[in-house]
């Protein structure tokens, strides 16, 4: 299985950026595909995901409002639109695949599947 991330990028802040996950190869079923954030010195968290199969959305409450998670099932893209971004949005941008439980989207043990990050870097 392989997960290619795209679209990161240097913007100040309020601007805008598309991130884009192409997926491959996949063996399993994913029921979950999300994006994760990590900035240096700090935990990676979970920003936004997408129930495969409901084809439903979450965020984290950071970005809700701002961000929008959307899928391409007929290519096998996850994409990440981020509008109004902020300096504390920088970080490494990284697209996971996995089998999620319950509402548990957050949770980096349910994944299986990274990709290799893409950075975006926010200046005030």
């Amino acid at each position: 299985e392989q997960l290619v991330e795209s679209g990161g990028g240097s913007v100040q802040a309020g601007g805008s950026l598309r991130l884009s996950c192409a997926a491959s190869g996949f063996t399993y079923e994913r029921t979950c595909m999300t994006w994760f954030r990590q900035a240096p010195g700090k935990e990676r968290e979970a920003v936004a995901s997408m129930y495969v199969r409901l084809g439903r959305a979450y965020y984290d409450n950071s970005v809700k409002d701002r961000f929008t998670v959307s899928k391409d099932s007929t290519k096998d893209f996850l994409y990440l639109q981020m509008n109004t971004l902020k300096p504390e949005d920088t970080a490494m941008y990284y697209c996971a695949a996995g089998v999620c439980i319950g509402d548990g989207w957050f949770n980096p043990q349910w994944y299986i599947s990274w990709g290799q990050g893409t950075q975006v870097t926010v200046s005030s």
